[in-house]
């Protein structure tokens, strides 16, 4: 199975998205609803420089402060716990048994993504767990207003910033509206990525001519791609003290999260 890396306007152009730092011309960032606003009209100038188009500049427009978003960013409980109590609260012994029924449903698949980028099927079936039950729930928040809300937010502006013009230019290019739906972070699809990343790593891997994060073959090979890109090893270890978990750790920045993925991965593929 071949697939293609989804890369408009260009991937330098993404890159230089990405690593750009914030505008100083943008508007101060605050921690209310109060400024959000003002915000947004200083920032579609930033949008606009960093070349966000009529649809995505229209997305921003509507957006709206998202109270629930900043309650979630203030209480991240689960990554405080034990590693056991963790594991236990995501449901790892379910997503362990429901993996290894999809990898045995659907082993070409799996085996044509570790083919192609050397991901193991284990990995990317307990991320694709961990984060959105296979599936079954991808989000129920507003992607552009949950993500420039945290753009605005002082907590993290500067980390958000460059996903919210990606969450954009996805606008701009169709690949979301502004009435899509995703996690309270603002991440999209079966995996759950952040805009930004989703710009730069997207793959089209049914070949439909467009990257579709809510389809779980263009979300999984998107997944592996960003793993390799990040550093991945074929046939390298994944566990705690191996190369590749370093390439886990740019998935989600959480240790217990970390450890979860490596060891539900290992049982999957085991």
């Amino acid at each position: 199975m071949a697939f293609r890396i989804f890369a408009a306007p260009s991937t330098v152009a993404v890159a230089l998205l990405l690593a750009a730092p914030p505008q100083a011309s943008a508007a101060s960032c605050g921690n209310n609803a109060g400024g959000f606003e003002a915000w947004k009209a200083a920032f579609a100038t930033q949008a606009k420089r960093n070349g966000v188009g009529k649809r995505g500049l229209q997305a921003l427009a509507q957006a709206r402060y998202a109270t629930r978003t900043i309650a979630a960013d203030r209480n991240q409980k689960s990554f405080k716990y034990s590693l056991e109590k963790f594991m236990k609260v995501r449901g790892a012994t379910t997503i362990i048994s429901q993996g290894r029924a999809r990898k045995a449903r659907n082993p070409g698949f799996y085996g044509a993504l570790e083919q192609q980028y050397g991901v193991p099927a284990g990995v990317l079936i307990a991320i694709h767990g961990m984060e959105t039950g296979f599936g079954g729930f991808m989000g129920d928040s507003a992607i552009v207003s949950a993500i420039t809300t945290l753009a605005y937010d002082c907590r993290r502006s500067d980390f958000f910033i460059p996903h919210a013009l990606g969450a954009l230019k996805l606008v701009d290019q169709g690949a979301i509206t502004p009435a899509t739906k995703g996690a309270k972070h603002g991440e999209l699809g079966h995996t759950q990525f952040l805009p930004g990343n989703a710009l730069k790593y997207g793959v089209d891997a049914n070949g439909d001519g467009r990257v579709d994060f809510y389809s779980q073959a263009d979300a999984l090979a998107s997944t592996a791609n960003f793993l390799r890109q990040k550093g991945w090893k074929p046939g390298v270890g994944y566990q705690e003290g191996q190369p590749n978990f370093a390439v886990i750790k740019q998935w989600n920045a959480a240790s217990v999260y970390q450890k979860a993925i490596a060891i539900m991965a290992a049982r999957i593929d085991g």
